[in-house]
């Protein structure tokens, strides 16, 4: 599944085109960047559709972090089982990601910056979205008395590579980084 533009998952009903075009202009331009006409407009439907659907933009966010959740989700612990499933998967599947012409970043992460201090609602979302993926790390590291405190700090180490690649021309120094940080804290 391609994370980035959906298009294994092109929707077809009103809500679900609103949702795929806010998804992706919320993601690429940010969601203070995107107003409601612009997804209105780009999604194809009438502003009543709309607002059917989503009665404020707020709702509309909510309903977002949702979507890219469970496409995230989807695709992180597909792409861990693909490099293998054990603790060496978790850096090639990071790469797969930061490497896609369209990344920018952890849409919670940004969402938090843009949103935490006017809608509290995000700031929950994100935290039960990192406890998804910190479950997911947990799952492919080796059973042990520490796992469950070794997943949260190699979770904390790909938000760091997530932030370091957001600004970096390559992301070659994050993934570098979190490698490092892996093998220091699983000593493999």
């Amino acid at each position: 599944m391609d994370i980035q533009n959906g298009q294994a998952d092109v929707p077809s009903g009103a809500r679900e085109r609103i949702l795929q075009t806010a998804h992706d202009l919320f993601y690429r331009d940010g969601v203070r960047a995107t107003g409601v006409d612009r997804v209105i407009a780009e999604s194809g439907v009438a502003k009543v559709t709309f607002y059917r659907h989503f009665p404020s933009k707020n709702d509309l966010v909510r309903a977002y972090l949702a979507y890219r959740h469970a496409r995230w989700m989807a695709w992180f612990i597909d792409a861990l089982a693909r490099h293998g499933g054990g603790p060496d998967a978790i850096v090639p599947a990071v790469e797969e990601w930061f490497r896609d012409a369209r990344y920018r970043g952890c849409a919670f992460i940004n969402s938090v910056g843009e949103l935490g201090g006017v809608l509290p609602d995000v700031i929950e979302i994100a935290r039960s979205h990192k406890q998804d993926m910190t479950a997911a790390v947990a799952a492919v590291l080796p059973r042990s008395r520490q796992r469950a405190k070794n997943a949260q700090a190699v979770a904390l180490a790909i938000d760091g590579a997530i932030v370091r690649a957001q600004f970096d021309a390559s992301p070659d120094a994050a993934l570098s980084a979190l490698e490092r940080i892996i093998q220091s804290l699983l000593k493999v």
